[in-house]
């Protein structure tokens, strides 16, 4: 197995998909074998894609919120490992971002996730990373999210944290109230 600096190289070197990206390959992710928490979004959006710094946008800013931790923390790589699905920026669509290319994926997730020995919280935002990290195809996030209680205290899916989400937010006020107080628990009994 390659040296995960040797892994992280070879990841931020790759064009495997640059012809169907509309801004070129920028791969985005944040990974160090001491990592204690994973979490898993999407793909970059444009404003990650042109910072080339994970979550740095208001998903992030969100999501951070979410687990009571400030910037420093998210960003300390022998905290937090940022693996999205997709590397690259996948470009838009009419609702949003594009879907990950799933190239990344099936190249690049056994080995980068094999240099994650320590992970003990592995967070899956939206139906991408949970199809991928908890199986079972089209399960809605509502539904996943739902059940987080199944696979606690090692995993928990949920809703990607971008504005577009606003209204799921409101329409499951248990997230807030239930899920959240847990979560930011957990993190933080992680992080001390």
């Amino acid at each position: 197995m390659p040296s995960c600096q040797q892994l992280l190289d070879d990841v931020r070197a790759c064009t495997l998909c640059e012809p169907e990206l509309p801004l070129g390959a920028r791969p985005v992710i944040q990974l160090h074998p001491a990592a204690r928490i994973l979490v898993v979004g999407q793909a970059p959006g444009r404003k990650v894609h042109e910072t080339g710094i994970p979550f740095n946008d208001p998903s992030g800013d969100r999501l951070r919120e979410w687990l009571g931790v400030d910037r420093a923390q998210f960003y300390d790589e022998q905290l937090f490992a940022l693996l999205p699905m997709g590397f690259c920026y996948p470009g838009s669509g009419k609702g949003g971002d594009l879907p990950p290319r799933p190239e990344c994926a099936a190249t690049w997730r056994a080995p980068l996730l094999a240099q994650l020995q320590r992970v003990q919280l592995t967070l899956v935002l939206g139906q991408y990373a949970q199809a991928w990290h908890l199986g079972g195809g089209q399960i809605p996030v509502t539904r996943r999210v739902l059940a987080w209680r199944q696979s606690w205290p090692g995993l928990v899916p949920l809703p990607h944290p971008s504005p577009r989400n606003n209204r799921w937010l409101h329409n499951n006020p248990w997230f807030a109230a239930e899920l959240l107080p847990a979560l930011r628990e957990r993190v933080a009994e992680i992080l001390t």
